[in-house]
């Protein structure tokens, strides 16, 4: 069972919660309510989470200040951050929300589709990372099995444990390539490219050093340091 990723709303008014939860349910996650920026906070001390849509007018701590804290934390630095606010400043305003971290600013009243479409590349961003690390820990696990007994992991032969790893990592790859092409199709934002550009740059080092183990290459590489 495919594990749910989780997204992070954060809004002062439960009527736009509720709103956000009704537009993005759709994408079948788990939403999670902060009704200020401490609470938000407090959450994001224990959970992770793929993106974080975040109000920016709002008493006490607002959305700048949120974000700040979040951007200053080493655990949730690269957690994408969507703005939401309710008034139009002007460029000013919009540059102090990217310059605070955001991936983008979005005014209200916003199209839901348009902000379900992006949600749902983060989203999609997020499912890959973690079965990348999957891998990445299947492969550490038969090097270090290797190393000390000859053998897989979970009692199984290096050449199958060598296939499933193979076979599990080429499903990340075809979904990686399907996502930078419609990246590329819906002219997606900078901060969204990039990131499928190093999610794809880290498959392939994933990918090199575990051709590096089949028999016959000259033995294992170091595995390549997840960023």
């Amino acid at each position: 069972m495919v594990q749910k990723a989780k997204i992070l709303l954060v809004d002062d008014r439960p009527e736009n919660l509720l709103a956000l939860e009704a537009i993005l349910s759709a994408l079948d996650q788990t939403l999670v309510r902060a009704s200020s920026g401490e609470e938000a906070l407090k959450a994001l001390l224990t959970d992770d989470f793929a993106v974080i849509l975040l109000d920016v007018q709002m008493p006490g701590m607002d959305g700048f200040e949120t974000a700040a804290h979040i951007k200053r934390r080493e655990r949730t630095r690269d957690i994408p951050i969507i703005f939401l606010t309710a008034i139009n400043h002007g460029p000013h305003h919009t540059f102090r929300g990217y310059a605070a971290g955001a991936v983008d600013y979005i005014s209200k009243p916003f199209d839901p589709w348009v902000l379900r479409a992006k949600v749902s590349v983060f989203v999609d961003l997020y499912m890959k990372n973690c079965q990348l690390r999957e891998q990445a820990a299947l492969l550490r696990l038969q090097l270090e099995g290797g190393a000390r007994a000859g053998g897989g992991a979970d009692g199984k032969e290096p050449v199958g444990l060598l296939a499933e790893l193979s076979a599990r990592l080429a499903a990340v790859e075809e979904q990686a390539e399907a996502l930078s092409k419609q990246l590329d199709d819906e002219s997606a934002d900078v901060a969204a490219v990039a990131t499928a550009a190093h999610l794809e740059r880290k498959l392939t080092g994933l990918r090199r050093a575990l051709d590096a183990l089949e028999p016959g290459t000259g033995g294992p590489n170091a595995l390549p340091t997840q960023n």
